[in-house]
């Protein structure tokens, strides 16, 4: 059973794709100061480069930090998730610069606009910003060739299945080298693909 809990473990949506964790790629992913498999740290953006990208994002429209963390998963296919602990710095850093301010003062959320500052930036550094959102467009294509949606459904199945079968009280030897035998002539008919 070991075998098949650590198969979900690695399921795109469970561990490295997933859309619950909120500080990278989902929960340990590969996004800024996470750490991906094998315990190397992949950055997607530096700050500077993700301070590009708020400023865009609040240039095409007025938002605030939560809508700006919820803007970049949607345009990464919810592959790329900044954590508030990265963005909210990068915004008290931005209205220090000049480049934005609060678009309506005093309200419960601090909702950010694009001063005139702020666009001649954008302006100036705008093919910088557009290999930015490039980026950020390749990663929403690597979570579509990715996803694995059929694989995981499969593999819930299979999962389901050997657990009802191997779960009864008394499982024959036979039984279980029988199962261990489909196994493994799926993965070799697999391997072969």
């Amino acid at each position: 059973m070991h075998f098949f809990h650590h198969l979900r473990g690695h399921g795109a949506h469970e561990h490295h794709f997933g859309r619950g964790g909120r500080h990278g790629f989902g929960r340990g992913g590969w996004g800024e100061g996470d750490e991906g498999r094998g315990g190397r740290r992949r950055r997607v953006f530096d700050s500077s480069e993700l301070r590009l990208v708020l400023l865009k994002l609040i240039a095409d429209q007025p938002r605030h930090g939560y809508e700006l963390i919820r803007a970049i998963e949607e345009l990464t296919g919810g592959l790329y998730v900044p954590s508030a602990g990265m963005v909210y710095p990068i915004l008290t850093l931005l209205q220090d610069m000049g480049h934005i301010e609060e678009a309506t003062p005093g309200g419960a959320r601090k909702q950010f606009t694009a001063t005139a500052e702020g666009t001649e930036h954008l302006a100036a550094r705008r093919q910088e910003v557009e290999a930015l959102f490039a980026r950020l467009s390749e990663l929403a294509s690597a979570r579509q060739r990715t996803d694995g949606g059929p694989i995981r459904r499969a593999m819930e199945n299979l999962r389901a299945a050997l657990m009802y079968r191997l779960d009864r009280d008394a499982v024959e030897p036979e039984t279980l080298h029988a199962a261990a035998a489909i196994l493994d002539d799926a993965a070799q008919k697999i391997e072969r693909l």
